[in-house]
């Protein structure tokens, strides 16, 4: 007697049923979020370069032309879209899981897919508008083009390493929501924490020495000054350990992997 045994799935089938997922799920968020009307889905990136252009302005209105020898323009670019990064990831991704919660009902679907895929719109959207709106101030002559692949490489590194993190953050902390209900007004004060001592409006070099060391043990300043790096290169000086930073990405992450895997069957129990 024969018995047809299912075949066994490979780790192609099995990551593309959860690219198919993702994919679902992130049209389903941009659909419910933005709509079909007027632009659309381009909202995701319009949004973010309108927030950006109302900062850089008022900068250029009540700050002087140059700061510490670095243009104001384009140094508020280069602090304001990595910031925004960090807090509109763990933000959106925080409650991710409570308003889609009928979504569980789909065995398929597990509350990892969900905080991925709010991570994965915002990351997407602040990228877009960050190489679109970079792009026009070098067309204008506002930003000097960059003079070798390296330092376009230390721009991407850098805005990679911080949408890490900040995905292995948001994972941690909307995890963390679904247990107890204080994290979510919590995120909201830990998000304008991050103003002042991200690095967005201020950079190493302009820190009195002694405080540098405190000022570097924070994993995302990092990131920070490697974009910064890549933008101005030998006009300025910036300290930065990327290892350091990758270490402290990969950390984010595998706390936030292994808090969305207990959550995933808090949540099938109730």
């Amino acid at each position: 007697m024969s018995m047809d045994l299912p075949a066994p799935q490979g780790a192609w089938d099995y990551f593309d049923k959860h690219r198919r997922i993702l994919w679902a799920l992130l049209m389903r968020e941009l659909s419910t979020r933005y709509g079909r009307d007027n632009i659309g889905y381009l909202w995701v990136i319009v949004e973010h370069m309108c927030f950006a252009g109302g900062v850089a302005i008022l900068w250029l209105v009540i700050r002087p032309p140059y700061e510490h020898g670095v243009k104001v323009l384009p140094f508020v670019i280069t602090g304001y879209l990595p910031l925004i990064l960090m807090r509109q990831t763990m933000t959106f991704a925080v409650t991710g899981v409570k308003v889609n919660s009928d979504l569980l009902y789909h065995r398929m679907i597990t509350p990892l897919h969900i905080m991925l895929t709010r991570c994965a719109i915002e990351i997407i959207g602040i990228s877009m508008a960050f190489v679109v709106i970079g792009s026009a101030l070098m067309l204008v002559g506002v930003i000097p083009p960059f003079q070798n692949f390296l330092d376009l490489g230390y721009v991407y590194t850098g805005w990679f390493v911080l949408a890490w993190m900040s995905t292995g953050m948001a994972l941690i902390l909307a995890s963390l929501g679904e247990i107890f209900e204080f994290v979510e007004r919590l995120v909201q004060v830990t998000t304008y924490i991050l103003v002042p001592i991200s690095g967005a409006y201020y950079m190493a070099a302009w820190v009195p020495a002694w405080a540098r060391p405190y000022m570097l043990a924070l994993p995302f300043v990092h990131c920070f000054e490697i974009i910064r790096h890549g933008f101005f290169g030998e006009f300025i000086t910036t300290y930065f350990n990327m290892g350091y930073a990758i270490a402290w990405a990969a950390i984010f992450t595998f706390i936030g992997l292994a808090l969305a895997l207990f959550v995933r069957n808090r949540v099938e129990v109730q």
